[in-house]
């Protein structure tokens, strides 16, 4: 049954353009082509890498590098490693609720601007204020307060943007989408701890430069790519009992969603677990005096070995049809790659490290996004079923420090690699039990 307007001339659906407007479809789902217009996919292929850019550079410089330095800086050494738990762990459990809360405001908002463009842009505004009150924040609650702030507004503009792909991007063209959107995720995550760098000896300035930064992308990104017009689309009825039900994924009723969930949740956590905690670990493990000198070359690093994957899987995976052995391949060789700075902790080790589990890592980004969104429940949620599927990417991120941080007071920093190797590990086997992708 279709909900927008009467029937209006349409080219073939799995074009990449159309010359009028197609209605929006009640029993699409993720593993359908998008019921909403399909127009501009090449300027939005070029596009999306700036826009995850935009929010991605923030995620890599503020928890892996600015907020550690920061909160050493402020309240001492004794109690650094506590001290970022506390605060990643109240952050992280904001953003847990943000995404699926910004999901849901997302696909019922109707607006002649869309359903996505609005919370782009009011999130990336709310989300730089933030961050400029974490740069003036002075006690330990200020900076749970303002991080936390940072945590839920950039999610309700991270929400909405990775619905833009299965809103509007045809099911052939989505393993080059996410391969794209993949290589503005890990430049702007690795891109942001080394730019992030440069801003040790000027933490504030710093953080009021990424805000600038993100707003300004974010804001051209709508722009330049308009969202469609949902006032003639029905308002979908809000029950609270419902949402309650989004933050739990049933593998009776939607077997697919959740094994892609699980295994996402424990790649991300296994990875992040190591590499988030990256700071410390090159102070207190490896004996670096100067991290800074040495951050950006990591960055580099890593950079080289996850666009070389990325660029090579997304493409390769569209050719080939499949998706599970590059989600599984991936997910395997990054976990193999913490083997070797827990055999041989010296910084070379982290270095080649760093390389591989960048190969591992950019092919898992690269191809898992479009295995998630052929197995989404509904066209009529996919803000809100990405913004569970985001949990996934995003908690792992912000929490991994404080799960970090509570395993080096238990065990060491050489406890980390075996968490992050078995997680890993079991996230690649995660992917199998899907069926409704190859």
């Amino acid at each position: 049954m279709t909900m927008a307007s009467t029937p209006q001339p349409a080219a073939d659906p799995r074009t990449d353009e159309v010359d009028e407007p197609v209605a929006f479809f009640e029993e699409a789902t993720g593993n359908e082509d998008p019921p909403a217009p399909i127009r501009g996919i090449g300027r939005l292929l070029g596009w999306i890498i700036p826009a995850n850019l935009g929010i991605f550079l923030i995620w890599g410089a503020v928890p892996g590098i600015l907020l550690p330095a920061q909160i050493t800086a402020q309240f001492g050494e004794a109690d650094k490693v506590a001290n970022l738990a506390v605060v990643m762990t109240i952050g992280a459990f904001f953003s847990m609720l943000a995404q699926p809360i910004a999901g849901q405001i997302s696909d019922r908002t109707r607006s002649r601007f869309g359903r996505r463009a609005p919370w782009i842009f009011l999130g990336s505004l709310a989300g730089g204020l933030a961050l400029v009150g974490l740069a003036f924040a002075n006690s330990l609650v200020g900076v749970v307060i303002a991080w936390t702030l940072v945590q839920i507004t950039y999610n309700f503009a991270q929400g909405p943007l990775s619905a833009v792909m299965p809103d509007r991007v045809p099911l052939k063209r989505r393993g080059t989408f996410a391969a794209l959107s993949g290589i503005g995720l890990m430049v702007g995550a690795l891109g942001g701890q080394i730019i992030g760098s440069v801003f040790l000896g000027s933490i504030a300035a710093g953080y009021v430069t990424f805000a600038a930064l993100s707003l300004v992308i974010l804001t051209l990104f709508i722009v330049f790519n308009p969202d469609h017009s949902s006032t003639e689309l029905e308002p979908e009825p809000f029950r609270f009992a419902d949402f309650l039900r989004t933050f739990w994924v049933s593998p009776v009723k939607h077997p697919d969603f959740f094994w892609a969930f699980t295994g996402r949740l424990l790649l991300y956590t296994g990875y992040f677990a190591v590499t988030g905690y990256q700071f410390f670990l090159l102070t207190d493990y490896f004996g670096i005096a100067e991290p800074g000198s040495v951050i950006p070359v990591l960055g580099l690093i890593s950079l080289a070995g996850i666009l070389i994957a990325t660029v090579a899987s997304g493409p390769i995976s569209d050719r080939v049809g499949r998706r599970k052995p590059f989600v599984f391949a991936s997910s395997a060789v990054t976990g193999l790659a913490f083997l070797l700075p827990w055999a041989w902790p010296d910084v070379t080790a982290w270095m080649i490290m760093t390389f591989i589990a960048g190969l591992g890592f950019g092919m898992f980004q690269a191809v898992d996004t479009a295995l998630m969104s052929e197995v989404l429940p509904s066209a009529k949620s996919f803000a809100k079923d990405l913004g569970v599927v985001n949990i996934a990417a995003t908690l792992p991120q912000t929490l991994a420090p404080g799960v970090a941080g509570a395993i080096v007071l238990s065990f060491g920093y050489a406890g980390l690699f075996p968490v992050g190797i078995v997680l890993s590990v079991l996230g690649a086997f995660a992917v199998w039990p899907i069926k409704a992708v190859k």
